[in-house]
């Protein structure tokens, strides 16, 4: 029996779907927020004569830069169910690691093994009490959090650590070309091998089926604790990325670097998306919302709005991204009802 035929048979009609790439983007949220994007973007352009200044614009990358290349591991890591607060604590350890090298007499090549190596154990550490002792995320990484960073003040105390040579600095503060800084080129370069690792790969299909189904995906020969310490792995090493950055923009390192960064993080990657129980999201979404809040901060700046009001925004806008789309649902259950 055809299909046509059967539709007629029993009254049914199967409803077309999405097939071309365009009809799905026209439909996605990857949309609404590049929409957002522009709207902000012209919004800025408006409130303040300084905005369109292509330094300016070139500086305002740097609000959004170091956070995106975390919040794109992190995208990863909460698509499979589990988290990681303790992102903007391994950053200020990375950093008190590499300024204590410093102290040593080290130089630019072995201060930026210095901080992809912590990074690296922090996010061991995490992914061990999570996949090795069954522990849960969100616990293991408050707690992870705060020792981070208490270690960073048991070090420093008061003081800071200066002096970074002048090459460092090229990582956090030099140009590529005319406006165009080393940071948004590695931000660039970071969006499109984390799109292609969960989009293109067995290893993203894996984690998108761990999110959904952990205990089907183990069924299915995923080997779920392996794919999740990797995440943790991967999202210390993105923070060890952050912490050269940052160190070498600000060209000092104290306990309190990136603080609160954690909240940033997590805003950018469920605003671009990500579902916050796991299962769902994509990259380019990040990337989009990493930009929307770069410009806005970088708008408030111009506008000289005090830095606690943009705090008060970012917690609203968490919250707001979290439960619009269950407010959605809701209203459409009761409509069907």
């Amino acid at each position: 029996m055809s299909l046509a035929t059967h539709q007629a048979s029993t009254g049914r009609q199967i409803p077309d779907r999405l097939k071309t790439p365009l009809r799905r983007f026209l439909a996605s949220w990857e949309l609404l927020l590049l929409c957002v994007a522009v709207a902000v973007f012209i919004l800025n352009s408006f409130a303040s004569p300084y905005f369109l200044d292509p330094w300016n614009l070139s500086d305002a990358t740097y609000n959004f830069t170091e956070k995106a290349m975390i919040a794109f591991a992190m995208a990863l890591l909460i698509i499979s169910g589990e988290i990681d607060l303790s992102v903007a604590s391994i950053i200020a350890l990375a950093s008190t690691a590499m300024g204590f090298a410093l102290q040593l007499g080290a130089e630019t090549p072995l201060l930026i093994l210095t901080g992809l190596g912590v990074g690296l154990l922090c996010g061991a550490f995490n992914g061990f009490l999570v996949t090795g002792l069954g522990l849960p995320s969100i616990v293991v990484t408050i707690g992870t959090m705060s020792l981070f960073r208490g270690i960073s003040y048991i070090v420093l105390g008061d003081k800071a650590y200066t002096g970074y040579p002048s090459e460092f600095g090229f990582f956090g503060q030099g140009y590529v070309w005319w406006v165009i800084t080393f940071e948004l080129v590695l931000f660039a370069v970071t969006a499109v091998i984390f799109a292609i690792l969960l989009h293109r790969t067995n290893f993203g299909r894996a984690v998108f089926a761990i999110g959904n189904n952990p205990v089907g995906a183990l069924f299915s020969g995923i080997r779920v604790t392996r794919v999740k310490f990797a995440l943790f792995l991967l999202t210390g090493l993105m923070s060890g990325v952050a912490a050269i950055c940052l160190t070498s923009r600000l060209g000092a390192t104290r306990p309190s670097i990136a603080f609160g960064w954690e909240l940033e993080v997590v805003t950018m990657v469920v605003l671009g998306g990500v579902s916050i129980l796991g299962g769902s999201g994509s990259i380019p979404g990040v990337a989009i919302a990493a930009f929307v809040m770069g410009m806005v901060t970088f708008g408030f700046g111009l506008l000289n709005v005090p830095g606690i009001v943009m705090s008060i925004f970012i917690g609203l806008l968490l919250i707001a991204v979290i439960a619009l789309p269950r407010i959605v649902r809701q209203i459409l259950a009761r409509r069907k009802a």
